[in-house]
């Protein structure tokens, strides 16, 4: 069987796919993964083959249209953004079809398995008339995305034959159990634990200190340019606590902090790796960073950085395993007590690590596969 596995152009849609590919190729299936040209690098880390499908980059289409032209994000409202970032991830994945339909005919698959806002995914399975499968990387709920996908995606959807996007002959989610949104579809639940860009690990990473320790990271799209006050700022206010301080971020922006947090550990470390060694995380909402603390069983503080990611947040917090701070509200002093709460309050940590148990309980990505070799027989 062939699978095509379309993502995005970030490090976090990759990972949260390589779990499901890699246990696919390990059952004999052959396996392509697709994504923008700039990601390569990225898909080279985690041992599986990858094909550009656009020279563009995730974050161009994020400030332009079709044509070049300047697009603004808005700023606020949860509902506007998400609108917005439909219209996003749907030229992005407009850019790619070229490129994927040629893919195909080259390498027709099986089955096209794509996250859950590479809306590239749907519209190939459509074109090529194969079954399509839509695993989630995240807990997000993203009804008011796909309507600024939709709309943006009318000349797409047209040569498909299409009024809207399909709905997948599978659908995979990744939530805990006790987390399941009130309104969501049927769906397959998988435990997820992203894939990571590896390298050489020291003993620090995969051991637990002496002192709690406390994960700070902006995720894996952080740079100087945009997140260098944001980080220096919020780590000093972590860092000022009595906790062993870990600033994950990638390494140009590492580069930058280093001579700054002169007491703290800085630079990429694979999170999967670290996560079991930490008492906290503190972060934007990020899909993969909020996964991986549930798995491990530790309390997080989650600071959107967007309106539209609040709901992420929430549920999260909701749950019993978080606290979830506005950026309107998140002060220095918001940001300590919140941790202290979380360090020393058992309740929390306890919710924490039902959650974890919880996603023991799900099926691994393993156990997926004989779905999707059901849906190609």
């Amino acid at each position: 069987m062939r699978i095509l596995f379309i993502t995005r152009g970030s490090p976090a849609s990759i990972f949260g796919l390589v779990p499901l590919a890699t246990s696919a190729r390990n059952a004999g299936h052959e396996v392509l993964l697709t994504s923008t040209a700039s990601m390569m690098p990225v898909l080279g880390t985690v041992g599986l083959p990858g094909v550009p499908v656009t020279d563009f980059t995730e974050e161009y289409f994020g400030s332009h249209d079709r044509d070049g032209g300047p697009v603004a994000f808005p700023e606020h409202g949860a509902r506007a953004q998400s609108l917005a970032a439909g219209a996003w991830f749907a030229r992005l994945a407009a850019s790619t079809m070229d490129r994927l339909l040629q893919v195909a005919a080259d390498w027709r698959p099986d089955v096209v398995v794509a996250g859950r806002l590479d809306y590239a995914g749907p519209l190939l399975a459509a074109r090529i008339g194969v079954p399509f499968v839509r695993q989630a990387v995240d807990m997000g709920e993203w009804d008011e995305v796909d309507e600024g996908a939709v709309e943006e995606l009318t000349p797409e959807l047209k040569a498909a034959g299409l009024t809207g996007l399909p709905e997948p002959e599978l659908a995979i989610e990744v939530y805990p159990p006790s987390l399941r949104p009130a309104r969501a579809a049927p769906a397959r639940l998988m435990r997820l634990r992203p894939g990571s860009t590896q390298g050489r690990l020291e003993r620090w990473m995969y051991t637990r200190p002496s002192r709690p320790r406390v994960c700070v990271t902006p995720g894996s799209r952080a740079n100087p340019e945009q997140h260098l006050d944001y980080v220096r700022g919020l780590a000093r206010t972590v860092g000022a606590l009595d906790v062993e301080l870990v600033v994950a971020v990638p390494r140009a922006l590492a580069e930058a902090l280093r001579p700054e947090l002169p007491g703290a550990r800085v630079g990429w470390v694979p999170l999967d790796v670290l996560a079991p060694t930490c008492d906290l995380f503190v972060h934007h909402a990020g899909g993969m960073t909020s996964l991986l603390a549930i798995d491990a069983g530790v309390p997080q503080l989650i600071l959107p950085e967007e309106d539209a990611t609040y709901e992420l947040a929430r549920r999260t917090a909701d749950g019993g395993a978080g606290i979830a701070v506005a950026r309107e509200a998140a002060t220095p002093e918001a940001i300590r007590d919140a941790c202290r709460e979380l360090l020393e309050q058992p309740e929390r940590r306890a919710r924490a690590r039902e959650l974890s148990r919880e996603v023991a309980a799900l099926t691994p990505p393993p156990g997926m596969v004989p779905h999707l070799e059901e849906l190609v027989r």
